[in-house]
């Protein structure tokens, strides 16, 4: 028998079990969510627990002013809203708000929900006021690609208030630019749809991106083509310091590998290399900078990346969160915050990793398009707590 609820998960592994432990002993069973949150690895301190389940497919995530955490998806073309009505971080209402196609990329400004599809954006206005009425939505635009390879979106605005929408390669590898010069791309327009431009060139799949809180300058992610073997090329971070840059795709991949294809063309030194060069297929998304206080004071500032996970390695890699220390635009360390996802000796997944957001306590929320839940991260001193 299976229930809804949320059994918190422990950093240390021996705690993990003795609460397993207290729980059969108790006949409270846990649900599949819950036994594999029991596999992960934390640092000491952290827990992991469920924020919401049944989430299907859930993938980007967008926080209302009120507290409604909205969430895209890429392969069940739902668009979620949640509530967590009484404030203890477990979510009360699972509402499917919209149906729409591949509705992956979603943000928030001033109220105003934006969802980007393959080739379109709509804007709901004071979409928390809209909850529960019929849904009024506005066409941004309409004109975008709409080839669905690497065609889902992330969207973000910008420290610019500039709304930022990348347009995927059509393709493992090609160069279509000459047909659009938007593909392979990160584009930039206004609130309305007004004054595109491109930001960002060479772009092959670019499924997350976020600002330096200091610098406001773009650090994006970017997973590296197909069919070249288990160890290349490695997937990227990649950091933007001027508009109209150039990363490389078709030609170079990582900074390194000259592209069997297309790398007679340009060498790598024509284009800007990555800020770290990421494993080969671990599947960038998500990237965010840690910028509230709730994390010891070792954690603030650092960037945080979900590896997805791979799809078509002989031995999979991927499926966690990184933590990287970045100082003067370069990246000084990176290592696994969160992993545990992948069972290394059955190569089984119990979840891959796609978005993060921080709450309004410090806490980070993870998004799981295989575990169909979103979960919470949270910090306490436990050391300090038992000694009071």
């Amino acid at each position: 028998m299976i229930f809804a609820m949320a059994i918190s998960i422990i950093s240390c592994k021996e705690n993990q079990k003795n609460k397993a432990a207290e729980n059969m002993e108790e006949k409270v069973p846990m649900d599949s969510t819950d036994l594999a949150l029991l596999e992960l690895n934390l640092p000491e301190g952290f827990k992991i627990e469920v924020y919401a389940r049944g989430v299907d497919g859930a993938r980007s995530m967008a926080m209302g002013d009120n507290g409604t955490l909205f969430v895209g998806t890429r392969t069940e073309n739902t668009v979620y809203a949640i509530q967590d009505t009484d404030g203890d971080f477990k979510a009360d209402n699972v509402i499917v708000l919209d149906t729409m196609e591949v509705p992956n990329g979603i943000a928030m400004r001033n109220g105003d929900l934006y969802v980007a599809q393959v080739g379109s954006l709509w804007k709901y206005p004071n979409i928390e006021k809209q909850l529960g009425k019929t849904l009024n939505k506005e066409l941004i635009y309409d004109d975008y690609p709409t080839e669905f390879h690497h065609g889902w979106k992330y969207i973000a605005f910008g420290p610019d208030d500039k709304l930022y929408i990348p347009v995927g390669a059509p393709c493992n590898i090609c160069n279509r630019t000459d047909e659009d010069e938007r593909f392979s791309t990160i584009t930039r327009m206004d609130p309305d749809g007004s004054n595109r431009e491109i930001y960002a060139k060479g772009v092959r799949n670019s499924v997350g991106f976020t600002w330096h809180p200091e610098t406001k300058e773009m650090w994006f992610t970017d997973n590296g083509r197909d069919m070249l073997g288990d160890d290349i090329p490695p997937c990227e971070l990649n950091h933007v310091t001027e508009i109209g840059q150039h990363f490389g795709y078709p030609y170079c991949h990582g900074g390194i590998v000259k592209d069997p294809e297309f790398g007679e063309e340009h060498p790598c030194s024509d284009f800007v290399s990555p800020a770290l060069q990421l494993g080969a297929h671990v599947a960038p998304l998500g990237i965010k900078f840690y910028t509230a206080t709730m994390f010891p004071s070792e954690y603030q500032g650092k960037a945080f990346i979900a590896e997805h996970g791979s799809w078509n390695r002989s031995k999979k890699v991927g499926y966690r969160i990184m933590m990287l220390a970045i100082k003067d635009g370069t990246v000084e360390s990176s290592e696994p915050f969160i992993d545990g996802w992948l069972n290394e000796s059955t190569q089984e997944a119990s979840g891959r990793p796609v978005d993060m957001l921080l709450l309004k306590d410090g806490s980070m929320l993870i998004s799981d398009d295989y575990g169909d839940a979103i979960y919470r991260v949270s910090y306490s001193d436990t050391r300090v707590a038992s000694i009071q």
